[in-house]
Order: C-alpha cells, then sequence, then structure tokens
C-alpha cells in the first residue's frame, strides 16, 4: 500500500519539511505537535495551554486520518522541563479516557518555536 499524506487545516501547518502525518498498511504515523494554535500559528500562552493545544491538534490530525485517541498505541512526549512532568501527564491522561497507549517521555534541550511541550503518535487508521 502507497504512503498517504495525511493534512488538515485544524491543525498547524508543518514548521519544516514534513507532513503533519502518513497513512500507511492501516496505521496512522504523526508528527510531533507542538502547542500552536492552528488559526494564527502562535503558541498558546503557558504550559497547560500548550498541552492542551498540542493533544488537540494531535486529535485533529488523527481524525483526519480516520482515527481518533482509542487506536493511539504508541505516543512520545518531548517537554522542555521534565519537572512539567506531573502537569503534562494529568492534561495527557484526560484525552484518552483509561484506553492508555505504551508512552515515552524525555527533556530535551529545545523544542521549536520554543514550545514547552510536543506530542507525537502512531495509531491505527
Amino acid at each position: 500500500m502507497a504512503k498517504q499524506v495525511i493534512h488538515t487545516e485544524k491543525a498547524p501547518a508543518a514548521v519544516g519539511p514534513y507532513i503533519q502525518a502518513a497513512k500507511v498498511n492501516g496505521m496512522v504515523y504523526c508528527s510531533g505537535q507542538l502547542g500552536l494554535i492552528p488559526e494564527s500559528g502562535a503558541l498558546a500562552e503557558g504550559l497547560e495551554a500548550q498541552a492542551h493545544q498540542a493533544m488537540k491538534n494531535m486529535g485533529a490530525v488523527l481524525a483526519e486520518a480516520g482515527s481518533d485517541y482509542s487506536k493511539v498505541v504508541k505516543t512520545t512526549i518531548f517537554l522542555a522541563d521534565m519537572n512539567d512532568f506531573a502537569v503534562v501527564n494529568g492534561i495527557y491522561e484526560s484525552y484518552f479516557a483509561g484506553n492508555f497507549p505504551a508512552r515515552s517521555c524525555v527533556e530535551v534541550a529545545k523544542l521549536p518555536k520554543g514550545g514547552l511541550v510536543e506530542v507525537e503518535c502512531i495509531a491505527e487508521a
């Protein structure tokens, strides 16, 4: 099966040479989503708002691919500061309704556009 490029205006455009997601063989591979507001391209204000926006952006990309949070099998969370783990973890948890995927969470030196959190995932289509 060929790669299907997934794009939606309900999530921010890519900030580099990549796509929002690719759908291949019944799986969706989502690029990392920052807490960017799709309409303006600006980062949401503060950690909690960025975490919610990143999850909403990921949800929009999943929906465009015919998927949703319940079909996510693996996520990776990138944090600018691991001290934000508990706050981001609580927000992240609220999007999965107990149906949690496998996950990694790492602190990074810096995120694009000065973001505080980024989330990527792999899901069933």
